[in-house]
């Protein structure tokens, strides 16, 4: 399977504090795991703002993602018009993005947000 990690998944995974639920899949070798830019967006505004559930270096986790051969994958036009497509079911831009470039890519974002749980595809729910 194809997992985009969302943006906490991520701060979890680069503290070795993944619960055991999403650990299985990113684990899983038959996976393969991918990021975006806008999670690594997030954490550097959110990091720089001193957010205590931010404290991940991001420059640390990009290069451990690397290491660790998740794949980067691009923002394009394609995703951002996919935005405009979603329900307003969650309103957190971030948030839209990743679910917009799951959906473009024939990913499965793999999240701990119960509100991006409620879209009807393309979401693979995990609890904390």
């Amino acid at each position: 399977m194809n997992l985009l990690l969302d943006t906490h998944i991520l701060l979890w995974y680069s503290r070795g504090e993944l619960p055991p639920d999403a650990a299985q899949y990113i684990y899983d070798r038959g996976n393969a795991l991918h990021f975006s830019p806008a999670s690594i967006w997030e954490i550097v505004t959110k990091y720089n703002l001193g957010r205590p559930d931010f404290q991940t270096n991001p420059t640390t986790l990009y290069e451990r993602l690397l290491q660790d051969d998740c794949q980067e994958i691009n923002i394009t036009a394609r995703h951002m018009l996919g935005v405009g497509e979603l329900p307003g079911i969650h309103k957190d831009p971030f948030d839209r993005i990743l679910l917009a470039q799951a959906a473009a890519e024939g990913m499965t974002l793999l999240t701990c947000d119960t509100l991006l749980a409620k879209y009807p595809a393309h979401v693979l729910y995990v609890q904390k």
